[in-house]
């Protein structure tokens, strides 16, 4: 992560310290991992493929939203991203929560933080705006 050019940012309010957000992602990784599992696992006669599918879309847009906003800069490439991050992951709940119940609630503070991330996310777009 560039440090130097994310503290250079302007930021909006209620923009948590850099130093919480690597313990916030390990603890939502734990339970995104914990969440594919109880799907996997459940028993279940319905159809399981639309929810790994969007799991899937959801965990993709995940991975290439740092190395857009970090690595390329790209606050307004970044900004699309995550919202279709937010998305995909609506969609995964609600896949979820047809099969497991418990599953589609692991994801719920993944979607919340993800909501909130795109906050800050659109709150730099616009703050940095030239």
């Amino acid at each position: 992560m560039d440090n130097i050019w994310y503290e250079s940012l302007k930021k909006p309010l209620f923009t948590p310290p850099s130093e919480i957000f690597l313990p916030a992602w390990i603890f939502l990784y734990l339970l995104i991992f914990a969440a594919i599992l109880v799907y996997i696992f459940s028993r279940s006669d319905k159809n399981k493929t639309p929810g790994y599918v969007f799991f899937g879309l959801q965990l993709f847009f995940n991975l290439i939203w740092s190395p857009v906003f970090f690595g390329m800069k790209n606050i307004g490439w970044s900004l699309v991203i995550i919202s279709l991050l937010i998305v995909f992951s609506a969609f995964t709940i609600y896949k979820f929560y047809k099969i497991s119940k418990i599953s589609a609630a692991l994801l719920v503070p993944y979607f919340i933080w993800s909501c909130f991330a795109a906050y800050l996310n659109f709150g730099i777009f616009y703050l940095n705006r030239i």
